[in-house]
């Protein structure tokens, strides 16, 4: 399962949404997808989504989860990191109206630096990533195998 969350953030989100959305809809993108859209105007129409939800359902998302897709804010990403999920970072952009600022930028670059996230900056890029991310999720379950 693939979660999307984009956070609490007051402004929206569609760019993002939309471009799951096509991805799914080619069945680039297999299997299941929920989202967590906040304030984003756009809605889905080939994956199950939600607009906030308690932190339980969401820490539970993050869980049972193969990859977590997020926006770049720094909790959404933190808790994807805590249950060592591969993580596809999407950075809110300004020039979007997505942010007052470009920050989340400055963050997702250095986390993919340190080999934390799989940096998108320009969506149409996602798709790879998202592959990316599944081939780490299958090594580290690989790796987990080996070790028992």
């Amino acid at each position: 399962m693939i979660f999307v969350t984009v956070g609490t953030h007051d402004q929206q989100f569609d760019r993002l949404l939309r471009e799951v959305d096509r991805l799914v809809a080619q069945k680039t993108i297999g299997g299941k997808v929920i989202a967590q859209i906040g304030n984003s105007k756009y809605r889905p129409r080939n994956y199950e989504y939600f607009t906030f939800s308690s932190w339980r359902r969401i820490l539970d998302l993050n869980k049972r989860s193969n990859v977590v897709i997020t926006h770049g804010g720094a909790g959404s990403i933190m808790l994807a990191a805590h249950f060592n999920k591969p993580i596809v970072a999407v950075p809110r952009r300004k020039k979007y109206g997505e942010h007052a600022d470009d920050h989340q930028i400055q963050l997702v670059r250095e986390l993919e630096k340190e080999k934390r996230v799989i940096a998108v900056y320009e969506i149409e890029n996602l798709s790879n990533a998202i592959k990316k991310a599944k081939l780490l999720k299958s090594k580290n379950r690989s790796q987990k195998k080996r070790r028992k």
